[in-house]
């Protein structure tokens, strides 16, 4: 139990709606009615978006960022700092636990592995060397994209095709945004260990700007097929950037930051039922 416990603060179960989400938009966008929702295969993948994929995301992150995660206030209490000591073990149990579901996708779903090997790739580079895009600004924003490969995957799952391109560079500028304002509170830490990214090159007023733009951006690209709830996610996050810069930094920002997974939580769940209602019911 403590090692599963441990596992779980690694993968920062806060943060899953940020994967499991995604997959479950992929699949309202995919399925011709609730029926195809259940079935054995999706049960599977949903399962594989919760804590082996978060566990991979962050785990990975948390090996290669130990020299920043140590200065990071972040680390005391709000998030789990891993050790070097524990590193291996760690490596251990990301490997244990995403394998088995990269074979079960190769035989099960293999139209799908695309954007498996999207979210996977994108997940590990974004941590780990040779590319290790956490610390090259801007890039380290573009990486996220690996957020929208779950509803990607679960789309191409279902259909054998890939989502539209154009919802694709919508989903792929909000994950940009949402990366860059999570980016505000490391500043000082990042600093600190050298660590160069998108937070540090602009400071914190040009990054909440930065934020701004990609997700009116994203609203914008996205209006024509998801209407109304691209106008409401333009009219909620381009103003809270506005209003986040203008609280206190650090405390101020890091105190609207803790709120942020439920604000998204809260946006995902209306995106899932815009999608879903009309097939569901």
């Amino acid at each position: 139990m403590p090692e599963i416990r441990y596992l779980i603060n690694v993968s920062r179960p806060r943060f899953w709606v940020y994967v499991f989400g995604p997959y479950l938009v992929g699949l309202a966008a995919g399925v011709t009615d609730r029926h195809d929702f259940l079935s054995a295969k999706t049960i599977l993948f949903g399962l594989y978006f919760l804590l082996p994929a978060n566990l991979l995301i962050y785990g990975v992150n948390d090996i290669f960022d130990y020299e920043t995660d140590r200065l990071n206030p972040k680390k005391k209490g709000y998030e789990t700092l891993v050790r070097p000591e524990s590193h291996f073990r760690l490596l251990f149990w990301i490997a244990a636990l995403n394998i088995p579901f990269l074979l079960a996708a190769i035989y099960l779903t293999p139209q799908a592995l695309p954007s498996l090997a999207g979210f996977i790739l994108f997940s590990i580079f974004y941590s780990a060397p040779p590319v290790r895009a956490k610390a090259i600004p801007i890039v380290d924003s573009m990486f996220n994209v690996l957020y929208v490969f779950p509803a990607a995957f679960a789309f191409q799952m279902i259909t054998g095709t890939f989502p539209l391109l154009i919802l694709f560079a919508a989903a792929w500028l909000w994950t940009m945004a949402m990366h860059a304002y999570s980016a505000i509170p490391d500043i000082d830490a990042d600093k600190k260990a050298g660590v160069p990214t998108v937070a540090t090159l602009f400071g914190p007023g040009w990054t909440h700007a930065f934020c701004g733009l990609c997700y009116a951006a994203a609203g914008t690209l996205s209006v024509t097929n998801i209407t109304w709830i691209a106008a409401i996610g333009m009219l909620v996050y381009v103003p809270l950037m506005r209003f986040s810069d203008l609280a206190e930094y650090p405390k101020g920002v890091m105190d609207i930051y803790r709120f942020f997974p439920a604000l998204n939580a809260i946006f995902g769940f209306a995106l899932f039922w815009y999608i879903a209602w009309p097939k569901f019911f």
